[in-house]
């Protein structure tokens, strides 16, 4: 045998050995921590039923989709559907709807919580501390009813609480509930005292991790509190905020079926109708099931690609981004 061949055959040998080796190694790292990855099973099962698993249901965007006859049943239909949405005269009506609440929750909602860690993890009594925590993410398990059933409450026309407040301020009467130039306002409002305190948790957990001496180095050298915020607290959460962003712009379209649903009236229908609650309209109400999907796979398809530039942008800018 050459001595080509036996380089080959022992190079042959030698990756055997090491693939085996390395499959010995998989098989029991798997058995060491097994309780791990058995606690792990009903998140998957959970990802894969309520997730992956209606995925399929995309199919009926391409279809004339008949509930009698089934997604094998059915007769295909092309972009047919995405054809009639995209030409359809309310589809820029609710494009540019979704978008202006979209906005107000990147720009407007987003910062809040990113502030507002910032200033809890300034006060150093203990209790006083958690105490606010307490109060700030009590509002994130109030249902959108209740809130929804509150702001009706607070804005009547006839006894609303802060109805006659507002009034005074604009100078005339003012009805927040109907006017259509107020519900983007309202709407952010709601979802800023809802989510603002509950989207604290990530950014103060990572607080907790910097280094204390950073901010003892930084008092001998003479900064003040704001000094240490800018220099060390805010560049110990920016992948923090960038990874929380990136995965914003995956929900970006994703105004709020329920909270949006239970704020439109025909007053105020012409600026609040979103791509969810059009969605829920001709596909539920109407039982235009392929159009309606049509529309949420269009909603998707965006937000895919959002996430997606997004993450690269990130890339570019010497962060590692989600992927």
């Amino acid at each position: 045998m050459s001595s080509v061949g036996k380089k080959e055959t022992r190079k042959t040998k030698n990756t055997g050995v090491t693939r085996r080796e390395g499959t010995s190694k998989t098989l029991a790292r798997l058995k060491k921590d097994r309780l791990l990855y058995i606690m792990l099973i009903p998140g998957c099962l959970y990802f894969l039923i309520f997730k992956y698993g209606p995925m399929l249901g995309l199919i009926t965007a391409f279809q004339d989709y008949n509930a009698m006859l089934g997604w094998f049943g059915s007769k295909f239909a092309g972009f047919k559907h995405f054809s009639r949405f995209f030409s359809d005269p309310k589809f820029f009506q609710i494009f540019r709807n979704t978008l202006v609440l979209a906005f107000c929750n990147i720009i407007v909602y987003f910062p809040l919580p990113i502030i507002l860690a910032l200033l809890i993890n300034e006060v150093k009594n203990g209790k006083y501390k958690n105490v606010i925590q307490s109060v700030l993410y009590l509002p994130h398990f109030v249902s959108w009813v209740v809130v929804a059933g509150i702001c009706m409450t607070m804005f009547s026309a006839e006894s609303g609480a802060l109805t006659g407040a507002v009034s005074g301020l604009f100078g005339r009467e003012v009805r927040v509930l109907s006017e259509p130039a107020f519900f983007p306002a309202l709407i952010t409002g709601q979802v800023i005292w809802k989510e603002c305190g509950w989207g604290t948790i990530i950014f103060l957990a990572v607080l907790t991790g910097v280094d204390m001496q950073l901010y003892e180095a930084a008092r001998v050298d003479g900064a003040n509190r704001w000094r240490q915020m800018w220099h060390i607290t805010l560049p110990a959460i920016k992948s923090t905020i960038i990874t929380m962003l990136i995965l914003r712009m995956g929900n970006f379209l994703n105004t709020g079926f329920e909270q949006i649903f239970l704020m439109l009236n025909s007053m105020n229908r012409e600026v609040g109708e979103v791509f969810d609650t059009y969605v829920y309209q001709t596909a539920m109400t109407n039982g235009k099931i392929s159009y309606g999907s049509a529309v949420g796979m269009f909603k998707s398809v965006v937000c895919l690609i959002l996430v997606m530039i997004s993450n690269k942008i990130a890339q570019k800018a010497g962060e590692e981004g989600v992927y």
